[in-house]
């Protein structure tokens, strides 16, 4: 900021970072917004790119760090003819090109909620609020700057954006920025897959993915991600809801919160489980055997999924094989056992195992072996592969209190 001043331009820390000091979070990383073009900024810092052509940015490097610079962005006049002025809106209102540059004022009231337009200026040191964001944040309300339909239909991942936000943030969104929710949740179909692929990742990776879960279900988002799994979801099993991907979301904030890794494929995997085990029983019927009626059914799952999200063959691929696994997992006779023990994705598929047991579905029993197989030494587990080992008494109990609570629910 200070060598963009020196220059001879204004430059102040906006957004998410600002945002997240003013609540005494730890900003995840910082956003410059200047009235430097793009290509001024490159040539000030050579450790710069330029990135994108629906908005054009600034990427400024310092070592692993990127700080994004963004131009003051000016105010749409559909009736301007200016060729300067570069901005282009699809049929439907949904903005496919947006380089129209303007003034700090403007620029603010061209973000999309009040907490997220805040600026600290170097001038002064002091935090510039030109559209009430500063009350917004006492009062906790996520709002959208302006009318709140005409900005969801220039965006509709704004949509997503603010449950996101006031999940994160524990806010609440502002009744106005709430109610067209319902009805524009269908525009999300017109955002290429790849994008939502990224926005699906902050929504469920965030550490607050069940309750996000949750809210995007009341506001009619999930089915626009995840259709076939909506479904499967409002279809009950025995006269019980399916609460798999609930657990799964929960076992994944409770990881995050400890700071451990989660992988995006076991989250794919999590999320089409219930589309897949529905179809499985199909291709049964068609004689195919277990293994090649999984396949189809991933196959299918995934295909119809990736019109919607997409779904990168490098997590794609790792979500079949935990899905395999679960078919592997009940043969563990003889060496079998050992032999799955050093598969890739066995312990993903093992914590697969145990969160379908704790949902209810029936493999209590399989869920008991494993566990007993995992904890015992050398001679346990020899016995335990020859039919000989006895049980723990400890992990009879553990493991006869989890059968309990699945079967409860299944």
């Amino acid at each position: 900021m200070y060598r963009l001043r020196n220059a001879g331009y204004r430059a102040c820390l906006v957004g998410g970072g600002v945002r997240d000091l003013l609540l005494g979070r730890e900003p995840k990383d910082f956003d410059v917004a200047t009235d430097a073009h793009p290509e001024h900024v490159r040539s000030l810092f050579r450790n710069c790119r330029l990135i994108g052509r629906r908005f054009r940015l600034a990427h400024v490097h310092f070592g692993p760090d990127i700080i994004e610079v963004a131009t003051f962005r000016g105010l749409h006049d559909p009736d301007n003819d200016d060729d300067e002025r570069d901005a282009l809106l699809d049929e439907r209102g949904r903005i496919v090109r947006d380089n129209v540059y303007g003034s700090i004022e403007e620029d603010a009231l061209r973000r999309d909620f009040t907490v997220n337009a805040l600026y600290y200026d170097i001038e002064n040191f002091t935090v510039i609020d030109y559209v009430g964001g500063l009350e917004d944040l006492q009062a906790g309300l996520i709002r959208l700057i302006g009318d709140p339909e005409k900005r969801f239909r220039e965006d509709p991942v704004r949509m997503l954006r603010a449950l996101r936000f006031a999940t994160k943030l524990g806010l609440r969104l502002h009744p106005e920025t709430e109610a067209p929710l319902h009805a524009l949740g269908q525009l999300l179909r017109d955002i290429p897959s790849a994008r939502l692929f990224d926005e699906m990742l902050k929504l469920f990776l965030s550490g607050h993915g069940l309750q996000t879960f949750e809210g995007l279900r009341h506001h009619r988002l999930f089915e626009q991600l995840f259709p076939l799994t909506e479904r499967a979801l409002s279809r009950e099993e025995q006269g019980f809801p399916h609460i798999f991907l609930a657990r799964a979301l929960e076992n994944t904030d409770k990881r995050l919160a400890e700071g451990k890794p989660v992988t995006p494929a076991f989250l794919i995997a999590a999320l089409l489980w219930e589309p897949v085990r529905e179809r499985l029983p199909q291709f049964l019927e068609d004689g195919e055997s277990e293994l090649m009626a999984m396949q189809l059914a991933a196959d299918e799952v995934l295909r119809l999924q990736a019109e919607r999200t997409a779904l990168p063959r490098r997590f794609s691929t790792p979500a079949r094989e935990i899905w395999a696994m679960q078919l592997r997992l009940p043969r563990h006779s003889g060496r079998r056992a050992q032999k799955l023990m050093e598969h890739p994705r066995f312990r993903a598929a093992y914590d697969f195992l145990l969160l379908r047991g704790e949902a209810g579905e029936q493999v209590g029993e399989l869920c008991e072996w494993w566990t007993q197989f995992l904890e015992g030494d050398d001679g346990a587990r020899d016995a335990m592969l020859h039919g000989t080992g006895a049980r723990t008494r400890s992990t009879r109990r553990r493991h006869r209190s989890k059968g309990a609570a699945g079967s409860v629910s299944g």
